[in-house]
């Protein structure tokens, strides 16, 4: 036990070191990850412009107006929301702009009914909740006269969600295969999802799922390898920066910690 211990201090230092020289890019890294699935899709509506309003004028019905307003708020709220994330101009704002587009295409892509696409949207909806939980300053107590406690402030309970939610995305990367690399990947992976989700050992165990996930990303998703023309590609791009951007979630709780509302919070206090 003592020895297991060990290995995990140093583990937490290499971690910190790590934290401490990236702590000025590692923000800015993060934001990128994770409006990349946002930014790719909104130049996907520009580049795919009579594609995308034919297939919602087929599937819905709608007529050639609805249509095409359906391509332009996509177009538009998702590059706008980017720009706003990056320059952190009005954060909470842009949050929203993108959270609508969420839930926008979780109803006209029927994503409601497919439990993976579903898992994915959620997942990204959590790591939206971290770059709003990362904008916040130090809220009031939420009762008049009671001090302010660390898990009483909704910035804490914003990064509580986001870590949440964040875990619907491996739920959907795990791959039922009786092979031994892919079962322990399955297991490292969970359980290292399972102490983000809690806040244990966080911002460790957030940087080895950022490596994990980065890995397995590249190399089940690599759709620079498959022709223009298969319809492969597309999917794998779709989910290609879908994973980037929850990895750029899983960078902002490296970079803000869990907060308050967690086992590490509450081993503070013990």
């Amino acid at each position: 036990m003592s020895i297991r211990n060990e290995y995990i201090s140093v583990a937490e230092d290499v971690a910190d070191q790590v934290i401490r020289k990236l702590k000025h890019v590692l923000p800015t890294i993060a934001r990128l990850c994770l409006i990349s699935t946002f930014l790719e899709d909104g130049i996907r509506m520009w580049i795919q412009w009579d594609s995308q309003r034919d297939y919602m004028d087929i599937s819905w019905g709608c007529g050639y107006f609805l249509a095409t307003l359906f391509v332009i708020i996509n177009l538009l709220g998702q590059l706008g929301g980017c720009v706003m994330v990056i320059l952190q101009f009005r954060v909470p704002i842009a949050c929203a702009i993108l959270f609508f587009i969420v839930v926008l295409q979780t109803f006209a892509y029927s994503i409601l009914w497919d439990i993976q696409f579903l898992f994915r949207n959620l997942a990204l909806i959590g790591a939206l909740l971290l770059v709003l939980a990362e904008s916040k300053g130090e809220a009031k107590s939420l009762f008049a006269g009671v001090p302010t406690l660390g898990d009483n402030k909704p910035k804490n309970y914003l990064q509580l969600t986001g870590r949440i939610l964040l875990a619907f995305m491996f739920t959907t990367l795990i791959r039922f295969e009786l092979s031994f690399l892919q079962i322990l990947l399955d297991l490292v992976g969970s359980a290292l999802m399972v102490l983000v989700t809690v806040g244990y050992k966080t911002k460790l165990s957030a940087l080895l799922l950022v490596l994990l996930l980065s890995l397995l990303n590249f190399y089940h998703n690599a759709w620079w390898n498959v022709p223009s023309y298969k319809p492969l590609r597309d999917f794998l791009k779709y989910d290609f920066f879908q994973t980037l951007s929850v990895v750029g979630g899983l960078l902002l709780i490296v970079y803000l910690g869990p907060g308050g509302v967690s086992m590490d919070e509450h081993k503070k206090r013990w």
